[in-house]
């Protein structure tokens, strides 16, 4: 009986390692073993970042919000508090977006906090 070989699975494996390093420098794109030790900090990296991308987001949503409230004579904590005592549920998402695209239905919001 001939004799089994992993060849084609451990190719497969190696292939998939070295696309996943594509645009990788210098050698870490092109040499297995630098680029496995590379890919596995890419994905630590990427997977930390993940969940760092929803407060960057929260933060980004916070500064667009005090800028257009500014703008209208108010402050960001001052439109919160007032939109909370006013009973109107806008998530930060939806203000910062309505702050950046329709500043006249913003500017309706913030008439209605004060």
């Amino acid at each position: 009986m001939p004799r089994s070989t992993y060849r084609v699975p451990a190719r497969a494996k190696r292939k998939k390692i070295l696309k996943q390093a594509k645009g990788f420098y210098g050698r870490r794109k092109s040499n297995f073993k630098l680029a496995k030790e590379a890919v596995d900090h890419a994905g630590q990296y990427s997977y930390a970042h993940r969940k760092d991308k929803k407060s960057l987001f929260r933060s980004l949503w916070t500064v667009r919000i005090n800028a257009a409230a500014r703008e209208l004579g108010t402050t960001y904590s001052r439109l919160i508090a007032g939109l909370k005592k006013a009973g109107i549920e806008l998530d930060r998402k939806i203000l910062a977006d309505l702050a950046f695209s329709d500043a006249a239905a913003f500017a309706k919001v913030v008439e209605a906090t004060k």
